[in-house]
């Protein structure tokens, strides 16, 4: 059971620093540790956060004496010591400890001579460690419908945004990733007082490739021709394959008609062979004889109107007389 210092251990550390130096004291006499090799040994060689299996020489209120196979001497104080359950509040060495006892422990500090042990597991990644654009590898521990969590060895677990997970879109972070599942992502942003840890999966991957559209020019499609457009255009071509001569005869035909208003037609003789009437000539004479029925019709009808009025007129007069 891991459990994290507070700053009154810490405290309470360096107030019985002594009482430890005591248990060194006693233990060099022992060991015949010289000044000489503690010197040529400068920090014996050890990391901060290494890992050692050591062997509990001796004990006293402050802590403890451990060997860890280096030539200085190596010690642990009871703050260090993770606490059984029930046994939070117990500050007992004795009670945790016992002489020729095998423990795990870490290296803490390297000190005045000295290796200061924990017996918590340090952080894989302390807040000063943790630095932008760093690549780490961690495990999802918890999925949210943003993004998922992810733990790293720090202190909180780092999150990666569902718009961070990949390039393309991302309808939901179960989609990519379930609990259990180891990634490798980049720290994207660092902030210490909120205790926050932004970090990018897609910042490692390689950004998708944009295709250049090649622009083709496409036809446009041709408006479907109506049947008396197609009979216009063919009378046009009609015209067009003529000679110049016929061309102006049946110009003048044309205006021939337009000017009797339907009252009478006439045609050349100079051409003894007529071509078919185009479209255009056969919509004309159509036009003609209906201007000239309905002139007649109207005609008609002023016709007996007036002759009713001669009839009332006349009517009028007999009675009078």
């Amino acid at each position: 059971m891991e459990q994290s210092v507070s700053p009154e251990e810490k405290k309470d550390f360096e107030e019985n620093i002594e009482e430890v130096n005591e248990v060194i004291n006693s233990f060099d006499e022992e060991s015949e540790t010289s000044d000489e090799a503690v010197e040529d040994g400068k920090n014996g060689g050890v990391k901060i956060k290494e890992q050692f299996t050591g062997k509990v020489l001796k004990l006293s209120l402050a802590g403890a004496l451990i060997d860890i196979g280096k030539e200085i001497p190596a010690v642990i104080h009871i703050s260090q010591i993770p606490r059984p359950e029930g046994k939070e509040s117990s500050n007992n060495i004795h009670e945790f400890l016992e002489v020729g006892q095998e423990v795990n422990v870490w290296v803490k500090k390297v000190k005045d001579g000295r290796i200061e042990l924990t017996m918590i597991k340090p952080l894989d990644l302390e807040w000063r460690e943790i630095k932008k654009d760093m690549v780490v590898k961690g495990t999802v521990v918890r999925m949210e419908k943003f993004g998922v969590f992810v733990e790293i060895g720090a202190e909180r677990p780092g999150l990666v945004h569902i718009s961070e997970m990949a390039h393309s879109y991302v309808r939901q972070p179960s989609d990519l990733l379930k609990e259990g599942d180891e990634i490798e992502a980049q720290i994207l942003e660092v902030n210490r007082r909120k205790k926050q840890i932004k970090l990018s999966m897609k910042a490692l991957q390689p950004e998708p490739e944009v295709k250049e559209k090649e622009e083709t020019i496409q036809p446009v499609p041709a408006r479907p021709t109506s049947a008396r457009a197609q009979q216009l255009k063919e009378g046009k071509v009609a015209e067009q394959g003529d000679k110049a001569p016929r061309r102006q005869k049946k110009s003048n035909k044309k205006r021939e008609e337009i000017n009797s208003e339907g009252i009478s037609f006439s045609f050349s003789d100079e051409t003894t062979t007529e071509a078919e009437p185009t479209a255009m000539e056969i919509a004309i004479r159509e036009a003609m004889e209906k201007a000239k029925a309905r002139n007649k019709s109207e005609n008609k009808k002023k016709g007996s109107i007036s002759q009713e009025q001669q009839d009332l007129l006349a009517r009028t007069l007999n009675n009078k007389a």
